[in-house]
């Protein structure tokens, strides 16, 4: 089984992070604007769409607030399987670091995934740097 971790660290509060990472349904106006173009919701996951027209259903599998942990699975796509996780650390300085974790097989789909993954976290930092002013 393939595993791609990424990280970033943005200015912004872990309560403004979490917020957004938690808002399940804004993929696409608050956290990844850009890497997801609509979320709908439907109970127990989300329907995700991304920009290059990728439609995926999202399961949720857990929502730790305590933790500031959203773990979900997806269903359809390149994927024979797939569960990820994103978690807010608050960092010892200020600011916050995110950690995006994706579990997945067949292992052939890493490059791609890597790349999609890239994407996302770019599209994240900007989100996340614009709640920090």
């Amino acid at each position: 089984m393939g595993s791609i971790r990424k990280e970033l660290r943005t200015r912004a509060r872990p309560e403004d992070v979490w917020a957004a990472i938690r808002d399940i349904g804004a993929l696409h106006t608050r956290l990844v604007p850009g890497f997801v173009t609509d979320t709908k919701l439907e109970p127990g996951a989300r329907i995700v769409t991304f920009a290059n027209g990728l439609t995926i259903r999202e399961p949720i599998v857990a929502l730790d607030e305590d933790a500031r942990r959203l773990v979900w699975t997806a269903v359809g796509g390149r994927t024979a399987h797939y569960n990820a996780s994103v978690q807010a650390f608050p960092l010892p300085e200020g600011g916050t670091s995110v950690v995006w974790i994706a579990d997945f097989l067949p292992d052939e789909i890493e490059d791609f995934l890597r790349q999609a993954m890239t994407a996302g976290m770019k599209a994240m930092q900007g989100a996340l740097d614009k709640l920090a002013t």
